[in-house]
């Protein structure tokens, strides 16, 4: 399952936005999910603070690799002793992650 928008292409970026918060802009798929996962870890381990969230209104696309780089954040954040939630996940990353019967916890967070 593919969410998608106009100009739904291009690169994706997690954006610093304020102390511990990033905004997620771009597609979150397959094409992008390395360089996303990468660098989500590399911006969520080096944040300041114990609480972080991710805005997640700017993906103009997901998948089910999108979904994975998402919870392979979470598990990042959790192995760090971080918490991290998310806010504005598309409703097609919600569904997916509805089927994959992880939607309580892409809700909750870590």
């Amino acid at each position: 399952m593919k969410t998608a928008a106009p100009g739904a292409s291009g690169p994706f970026q997690l954006v610093a936005s304020a102390n511990g918060r990033f905004a997620a802009r771009g597609p979150l798929t397959f094409a992008t999910a390395r360089q996303a996962r990468e660098e989500g870890l590399r911006c969520l381990t080096g944040a300041p603070g114990r609480e972080l969230e991710v805005d997640c209104g700017g993906i103009t696309a997901a998948d089910s690799a999108g979904l994975a780089v998402v919870l392979d954040w979470l598990g990042a954040a959790k192995r760090a002793g971080c918490g991290l939630r998310y806010t504005q996940l598309p409703e097609g990353l919600m569904a997916l992650g509805r089927i994959s019967e992880v939607g309580e916890l892409l809700e909750r967070g870590v």
